[in-house]
Parts: structure tokens; sequence; C-alpha cells
């Protein structure tokens, strides 16, 4: 288990960070699939979504070097590689009070090499199959949207499988935080990680008496053909970006610690 620095989130960001969206929205032409699309932290990316098969996330950046920005290209570089996507940075200015990208087209350059993206070039026919951390992302997402259904208020939130917790939220009684995990067919139920207890003692430095609380999240192909030895003989329909996805999540379950 490790941290994520949270960062400060100024006003002048969020005005930037909106305007980048925007533009990001207009050049798609219809709704973008966005994976993070809120400027709260943490911050590995700054915006994230979806085109065709194709993932991209992506840090803005002040040409001018006059605002604090939340995040570091480290942590940017390592969601991108987790879910083999395409780490992207936008750079932007500020002039006459208004933000606006710097490049043209989508206005993305790659994080390292710093050459023009264009996303709809990257887009292709062949089937990617999931990795962890969209699974994971994916599996935060139907946790925190039972969460927030359940009438609670999310505090925060992250996707990265090596990290815990994975979110918190204003319970009933106070601060609570869920280890949530996905978990693939033939697999039913995920197992809880070894270090509870480790997790536990870091949470209580946040929040004093916090509650903590498991999430099992399964997954299951559509073309699945539900072999009986499926087990034994790996017959199992792989997981592809973009097919449909059975999803079966049956609630929080409260952890206890002597």
């Amino acid at each position: 288990m490790y941290d994520i620095p949270m960062g400060k989130v100024t006003e002048d960001f969020v005005h930037c960070w909106n305007m980048a969206g925007m533009h990001l929205q207009i050049q798609a032409g219809e709704p973008l699939r966005w994976l993070k699309a809120h400027p709260h932290p943490p911050f590995l990316e700054h915006l994230s979504f979806l085109l065709g098969n194709q993932f991209f996330f992506i840090q803005v950046e002040d040409v001018d070097h006059h605002l604090e920005i939340p995040g570091a290209l480290g942590g940017l570089l390592s969601i991108a590689n987790g879910c083999e996507g395409h780490a992207c940075v936008m750079p932007m200015r500020k002039t006459l009070g208004e933000w606006a990208p710097v490049e043209k087209g989508w206005g993305l350059l790659d994080a390292q090499s710093r050459r023009p993206v264009n996303p709809p070039d990257l887009i292709s026919d062949d089937p990617i199959e999931m990795t962890a951390w969209e699974l994971q992302d994916f599996a935060v997402q139907i946790v925190r949207e039972k969460i927030e259904k359940d009438g609670h208020t999310l505090i925060s939130w992250q996707s990265n499988p090596n990290v815990d917790p994975s979110i918190w939220f204003n319970g009933t009684d106070g601060h609570e935080w869920v280890v949530v995990r996905a978990v693939k067919y033939p697999g039913k139920t995920a197992n809880q990680p070894e270090n509870l207890q480790g997790i536990r003692e870091s949470c209580e430095l946040y929040s004093r008496g916090s509650i903590g609380n498991f999430a099992s999240v399964l997954f299951t192909s559509l073309q699945d053909p539900f072999d009986a030895l499926a087990e034994q003989n790996g017959n199992i329909a792989p997981l592809y970006r973009g097919d449909g996805i059975d999803v079966q999540y049956d609630g929080l379950q409260r952890l206890t610690f002597s």
C-alpha cells in the first residue's frame, strides 16, 4: 500500500480544467465516455476518456507557469501504462482572463515525445482485453454509484489496484472507507487483502474511528459459455474492452478488527 498525493485545487485550476474538458468534448462532436470528469483529488490524471477502443489520460499544463497544477507526470504515466492507454498533456494559456488550448485540433501532445496526438487516428478494430486497472476502475464506479444511491456523500475515490482504500465517503456514523476488489468469472468472490490491518492503521491517521468496508465486484463476459469445467480447461470468454459484461455486486461488507 502507498499513498497518492492529493494535491491542492485552486479556483483558477478548476476554470482551466473546465475549459480543457469543454474543448475535448467539442472536438469529439458527440458525447465522450468520460472516465475522470471531475476536478477533485487524488490526481493521477486531470481528465480521461474512452474513444473507440482507446483510453486517453490527460494532464493540463500552463505554458506560462503561473498556475498551481496538482499531480505529476509519474502518476499520469502509471495509470496510462496500467490501462494500456495514451498519456497526454494539454498545454493551456490564459489570455484576457480565459483559458484555451495552445495546440491545434484536440490540443493534445504525447506526454513523453511531445508530438501532437489526434485520438481518432489511434482507434482500431483490434479486440483489446481489459486490464486489471480497467476492471478496478469499473468496480470502483459500481461501488460508488451504489453508495450515492444509498444517500451517502462521496469524499474521494481512486482506481489504482495497488492502492488502498479505493473510496472514502460520509456514512451514517461518520467517515467510512472501502477496499474494492474486482474478480473475473469463474471466480465468485474476490479475496480480501492480507494487509487489512495496515490499511486500517493508515486510514486511522486520516480519520480516527473511521469505519472500514470491503466490496467484491464480479465481472463475466456476456459471451461466456459457462462451462462447468472452466476452471480446469480454461474455457472462459475474455473480457474485451467495449463488449457486453455482466456485473454482480452484493453491497458493502463491514470489516471488523480485534
